[in-house]
């Protein structure tokens, strides 16, 4: 049977975090910790990032691999980090890192179902303001 996308162990809430290569090691670290990808991915995350941001606006940022991290992803799976303070990723404030590996084509729709969340700010203030995992799991129960 296939893992869960998101559990309670792949978020970490109230996170205090440097800086952006810290914040893309800390996301991918989660996805490593919980056997959803091997450590050289957290690399591949770090490459993708200096070929292209992966902030998306309203404080939130998208952390993933490149195209030929997917032989190093070992399921689907989301993490989600929240950073009351912000963190900066090149003069952008992130509040919400949302670190994705898929298997195949299944980013794609793990990406969109977080794009339709992502997409209402108040759902970006929710998830910053979140008090439990729960909270957050309800917001993405989609993605699962």
């Amino acid at each position: 049977m296939a893992k869960e996308v998101l559990t309670k162990a792949n978020i970490h809430l109230n996170q205090s975090l440097n800086s952006k290569e810290e914040a893309i090691r800390y996301t991918g670290g989660i996805l490593a910790q919980n056997g959803y990808v091997q450590d050289v991915y957290i690399d591949k995350m770090l490459e993708r990032e200096d070929v292209t941001s992966t902030f998306m606006g309203n404080y939130v940022a998208i952390p993933h691999g490149t195209e030929d991290a997917k032989t190093s992803v070992l399921e689907t799976g989301i993490s989600v980090v929240t950073v009351p303070e912000g963190v900066d990723f090149d003069g952008n404030t992130v509040k919400v890192l949302i670190g994705i590996a898929g298997k195949g084509d299944e980013h794609l729709d793990v990406l969109s179902k977080i794009a339709i969340v992502c997409a209402e700010e108040e759902n970006i203030q929710k998830i910053v303001n979140a008090s439990s995992e729960d909270e957050i799991i309800n917001l993405f129960e989609e993605v699962n």
